[in-house]
């Protein structure tokens, strides 16, 4: 499906790939893994034709079509379901014809197509993208423009996931999701009916959701079968040979050495001291195994302890607007050793809560009690774009040790993984896993009694999440922890709440069950688009009337689409009632005729749901 021969590619002098080449099977799914930094990105703007290779190809079957989450967040006055569906090109194209075309074959043709693609259940497929993406039906009515940047993202990959490319690109897709989304993203892309090479350092995802690794390092590329454990095992055994395999070799060169020393000026050893020069020379070195080195975190311990618990809430109620709580009701207690991660989708209250507990927000009732001496250290994704861009790290620390030396800060950053290039660059120039970073350093700076971590793995790799477990894990105060990737959730954590219906609660279960609890909500969801549920006439309190507004704007779009089919009717009728169709083209006729029945019942189905729009 997917051919990549040869590619070589410099970008300011650096080369990222050097003569890479892979075939990637039709139909598979394919994580690709590799440092930050290795050109990963890079790889798929060459593959989407934006940016030329200096030599090598990439080849796809003709027709194929190759899709990837747009760069721009869609913004416009459009509804969120429209937006996903107009990712479809050819959907969104066949139906603007279909509004205005008047030849009858043509018609016929676009009607034919439109079966082919399953046009007919296009809203409900987008809609049930959506809802697993987590927007309610009534956000996925409403405009592009009321949503923030992250959420306009979802929908950018929403509309991507909806046009069904033949090959599927997507960056990072779980970094603008949720737990509960990325738990339905899985389920999603291992039912997807075509290939799929996405970029992700997550690694729960890496491990369920794709069969096959493409590493890149070192400007080349490498595919592993299996999934990321597998990758793993198998680079592992990989490296194990190489350093037995290289080991070897230098024992050949020193006992050939040993010989030419020895023998090299001994007239009757001579030529055979040559010939072993000549071998030496020949011997191909085995590639000098490099490791990179990953910079540890590190979280200094609390230097004083407090005794449990660290925080109770009893019956607590938090919020932003007076007399509107987010959350309510909150008894719950934090003591010293506990590592707690928030469950619950995005909208639901976990930064919400996060804050009450950092002291940003305040009870609105109810008591929340806890040592005047605690500290609690905060780390947000938003804070990346709080960083000041001239400010270099070594700044930062100044601010925090104004009396110590030079050199007792610059110690401190480099135990924080920050040498003296860093330290001393624009923050600007930083990458995302160095600001990440250095926004875990300025968290943990004074030693927290709580760390609370939101979305902490965002822009770190693989092996950089992996040193982030071990610090947290050796971390000796409480953690509260965000996050969306379920393996630093496993690893990390003992206890999980529950954030839903507004309140905060323990959840009595593992991640399996969590996992499963999520999926069946989003079968019920679907099950609930395809049999809508009718209120019964016995049902004392009937289920609430949507708002008028929202009832003529459904009127309103019914009208249009069966005025739409009554014209596309009108014409089958009359050209079927030339009786030269059926003995001139008879094949026409009977499309003909197929078409104005599949037309007609879709019409009566549109004046059924219009009348009980009505009542």
């Amino acid at each position: 499906m997917l051919h990549i021969n040869g590619l070589t590619y410099r970008i300011g002098g650096r080369l990222l790939l050097e003569d890479a080449s892979v075939a990637v099977p039709q139909g598979h799914k394919v994580g690709i893994v590799g440092r930050n930094g290795v050109g990963k990105s890079t790889l798929f703007r060459l593959i989407l034709g934006e940016i030329p290779a200096e030599s090598g190809s990439i080849t796809v079957p003709r027709n194929a079509r190759i899709g990837t989450v747009a760069q721009e967040a869609p913004g416009g006055p459009e509804s969120l379901i429209d937006t996903v569906m107009a990712g479809d090109a050819e959907l969104a194209a066949l139906t603007a014809e279909a509004a205005t075309a008047t030849d009858p074959q043509r018609i016929a043709d676009i009607q034919m197509r439109l079966a082919d693609i399953d046009a007919h259940s296009a809203q409900a497929r987008a809609a049930t993208i959506l809802s697993g993406l987590g927007f309610t039906e009534e956000k996925q009515q409403g405009p592009c423009s009321a949503l923030s940047g992250g959420w306009r993202m979802r929908v950018a990959l929403g509309a991507a996931l909806f046009a069904q490319p033949d090959v599927l690109l997507l960056d990072e897709p779980t970094n603008y999701l949720d737990l509960e989304g990325t738990i339905w993203l899985k389920s999603f892309i291992r039912d997807y009916p075509h290939t799929i090479v996405l970029i992700s350092h997550d690694r729960d995802l890496l491990n369920e959701a794709v069969g096959h690794i493409l590493h890149l390092e070192r400007g080349k590329l490498t595919l592993y079968l299996g999934n990321y454990d597998s990758f793993e095992r198998q680079r592992r055994e990989k490296q194990a040979l190489t350093v037995k395999l290289r080991k070897k070799q230098e024992d050949q060169r020193k006992h050939m050495m040993a010989f030419v020393d020895r023998f090299r000026y001994k007239a009757s050893k001579a030529r055979q001291a040559q010939s072993r020069l000549k071998a030496l020379s020949k011997l191909e070195p085995i590639a000098e195994l490099v490791e990179d080195r990953v910079a540890p975190f590190f979280f200094p311990n609390p230097e004083k302890a407090i005794s449990p618990p660290l925080v109770k809430w009893d019956k607590v109620s938090v919020g932003y607007a007076e007399n509107r709580p987010v959350l309510k009701n909150i008894t719950l207690r934090l003591d010293p050793d506990d590592r707690i991660a928030l469950l619950g989708s995005n909208g639901n209250g976990k930064s919400t809560f996060a804050k009450l507990l950092c002291g940003k927000l305040s009870p609105m009732g109810g008591e929340m009690a806890a040592p005047a001496r605690l500290t609690v250290g905060y780390f947000a994704q938003h804070q990346l774009d709080e960083i000041s861009p001239e400010r270099t790290p070594y700044s930062y620390f100044s601010a925090l040790m104004p009396d110590a030396p030079e050199s007792q800060r610059r110690a401190k950053l480099g135990a924080y993984g920050f040498g003296a290039a860093l330290a001393d660059s624009r923050c600007d120039t930083l990458s995302g896993g160095e600001k990440a970073r250095m926004l875990f350093a300025l968290a943990a700076f004074h030693a927290p009694h709580v760390l609370v971590l939101d979305e902490p793995t965002n822009h770190l790799d693989v092996d950089s999440r992996e040193a982030l477990i071990m610090a947290i894990n050796d971390y000796e105060g409480a953690v509260i922890l965000i996050s969306h990737d379920r393996h630093i959730i496993e690893t990390c954590v003992d206890d999980l709440w529950l954030v839903s219906d507004g309140t905060v609660r323990r959840f009595d279960g593992d991640m399996d069950d969590y996992t499963r609890l999520v999926l069946e909500k989003a079968r019920e969801a679907r099950r609930g688009e395809r049999q809508p549920a009718r209120p019964q006439a016995a049902t004392p309190s009937p289920p609430p009337r949507a708002s008028a507004a929202a009832t003529q704007k459904a009127v309103d779009k019914l009208d249009r689409r069966m005025e739409e089919l009554r014209g596309k009717i009108e014409i089958l009728d009359k050209a079927l009632s030339d009786p030269a169709i059926f003995s001139e083209e008879p094949k026409k006729a009977a499309d003909f005729g197929k078409l104005r029945v599949r037309l007609a019942a879709e019409l009566e189905e549109l004046e059924n749901q219009w009348l009980e729009a009505q009542l």
